[in-house]
């Protein structure tokens, strides 16, 4: 950090990585102050770290506190107030993956990027190395922590990578995991060429070892010049790591473990899908390499419940209420399939497309990995503040769906749900945006 700050000021602070990013730097020392649009449960927590909290966002906020630095989130625009005065008043303002940087860079960094999949294996990283006391700032709530960040005494730093807005390209990270690469975010990025020139950037400024999906057709089609490369894979047992002999049994997973030859074990996993045992992959190797107890690791992992929001199980009585943040026709596609291995009762998903620019993005592609479902509750479209200049709609995406899938109101699904006598039937409530509090005021409705 620069000498001489001594307060910041978060604008957007209820974001899931600027929350984490607050949470470090109150615990470093520093006066944090904050805002956000709307009180969320982390402004709770915020506070009681000792958090100066603002709900709404204007100059007034950042007046008379003597700000050192500003930090804003990708949601705060250049007509924001508080970052408007920020500017009139000269005060140093980065962004949140700056910020980060900061932080990172002059530690050991260990940065999980990918598509999809990296709060899992993040958070995953971040329990199995608890040992070696890390720091750790991931985007999803980690039971076992308690929170989305932790400040550790070692060297070792272990940070979500953000691909989205580009802010993972501030970090120089010594080791890094790619889960995979794919088309998303495509209103940032303009095409996915970008996405996967900087992913090409990314991996190369790793300095170390880079732990790459061989499973990922996209990653190996990358134009690579770092050749501290070490591939993954649940398929080929050419990688340096691989899981083999994989069961799914009493709703876990059981695999082997093979590093360089040379066999680890057998580790088990209790949250579901292909996906995580790939996930686990990247996080065992770097786990042995840094000399980590294996039998911790192994127990770390099978009672790794995921982060807040990967799939989720809100409620577990006649009827199954599941909570997952996939927003990706493949996220969607990889939850559903979890699901169908290891839930015995009818799957109806509940979805709340995130984005007119996603949905219109990815629309046939959204019908195709929902039609895996035995039903489908449609919301409307969540805008996230986007203008709908794609004349787009959840109507749209029932109608390629088919069969009786239909646009819902939030009543409308609380009744359905409320109403359903049956047994075993599962509910997965999957997306980015209002989706998660539907589920929520759900479940609570519900008898204990």
């Amino acid at each position: 950090m620069s000498e001489g700050v001594k307060t910041i000021f978060f604008s957007g602070i209820n974001g899931i990585g600027m929350s984490g990013l607050a949470k470090i730097m109150v615990t470093k020392g520093y006066n944090v102050y904050g805002s956000d649009i709307a009180e969320k449960p982390v402004s709770k927590q915020l506070r009681d770290m000792g958090v100066g909290m603002f709900i709404g966002q204007e100059a007034k906020n950042l007046e008379g506190k003597n700000i050192d630095l500003f930090i804003y989130s990708s949601a705060i625009k250049e007509n924001n107030p508080e970052y408007k005065y920020a500017v009139n008043n000269n005060i140093k303002k980065i962004k949140r993956g700056e910020l980060l940087a900061l932080l990172m860079n002059d530690s050991k960094g260990i940065a999980v990027a990918g598509t999809h999949g990296k709060t899992t294996t993040s958070s995953m990283l971040g329990i199995t190395m608890l040992e070696k006391d890390p720091c750790i700032v991931v985007g999803g709530i980690i039971p076992e922590i308690g929170s989305n960040s932790k400040v550790g005494n070692s060297e070792y730093f272990i940070a979500e990578a953000d691909e989205s807005d580009n802010s993972f390209l501030y970090l120089t990270p010594s080791y890094s995991i790619v889960t995979n690469v794919e088309a998303d975010h495509l209103e940032n990025h303009g095409s996915y060429e970008n996405i996967k020139k900087s992913f090409e950037e990314f991996i190369d400024k790793t300095s170390d070892i880079v732990v790459l999906n061989k499973d990922c057709h996209e990653i190996k089609k990358l134009n690579l010049k770092n050749k501290n490369i070490i591939w993954y894979s649940i398929n080929d047992e050419s990688a340096d790591i691989y899981a083999a002999n994989i069961e799914y049994k009493n709703r876990e997973s059981h695999y082997e473990v093979v590093k360089n030859g040379e066999s680890l074990g057998k580790f088990r996993l209790s949250i579901p899908g292909e996906h995580n045992i790939s996930n686990s992959l990247g996080v065992i190797y770097l786990a042995h390499e840094f000399l980590c107890d294996m039998d911790k690791v192994k127990e770390y992992l099978y009672n790794f419940r995921g982060a807040n929001r990967r799939y989720q199980i809100l409620y577990d009585k006649s009827i199954k209420i599941i909570d997952d943040y996939a927003h990706h026709p493949t996220e969607i596609t990889a939850t559903i399939n979890a699901a169908k291995k290891i839930e015995t009762g009818k799957i109806t998903v509940v979805f709340q497309p995130h984005r007119y620019s996603r949905t219109n993005f990815f629309l046939n592609e959204f019908a195709e990995s929902l039609k895996l479902a035995d039903e489908v509750y449609l919301l409307p479209i969540y805008s996230a503040e986007e203008e709908n200049i794609y004349n787009i709609s959840s109507e749209k995406l029932a109608e390629l769906i088919g069969g009786n899938t239909r646009v819902y109101s939030e009543e409308e699904i609380s009744d359905r749900v409320l109403n359903d006598n049956s047994s075993e039937n599962v509910y997965l409530f999957m997306g980015a945006g209002s989706i998660s509090r539907i589920a929520n005021t759900i479940k609570n409705k519900l008898p204990l």
